[in-house]
């Protein structure tokens, strides 16, 4: 896989800032909180599994299902997924839509 066969980081991190934003907007927690690689889905923004099965279909509309987050979300230790970080999901999706891509190929 190379880099230009994927998305580029900055735009999955875009893309998953803006379904964040809009999932937080829908609960009423939007707060102008800043969304970077470091923030962790639990003790940053508060969201629960629940919100990881929404961000998942989320994920699952904008790049296919090829990018299946409760796949990936089944394969960590429960405190992994509770300490998970928006930059480990980035990398997840840069992989995930590359390696589908390499198979189209």
């Amino acid at each position: 896989m190379t880099t230009s066969e994927a998305i580029p980081a900055e735009t999955a991190l875009d893309d998953i800032r803006a379904m964040l934003l809009e999932l937080l907007d829908e609960y009423g927690l939007e707060d102008g909180t800043e969304i970077t690689r470091d923030t962790a889905f639990h003790e940053d923004l508060g969201l629960e599994s629940i919100d990881l099965v929404a961000l998942g279909s989320r994920l699952a509309e904008r790049y296919g299902e090829h990018v299946n987050l409760a796949a990936f979300l089944a394969e960590m230790e429960l405190d992994d997924v509770i300490g998970l970080r928006i930059g480990s999901l980035v990398d997840f999706v840069v992989h995930s839509t590359g390696r589908f891509r390499n198979r189209e190929s």
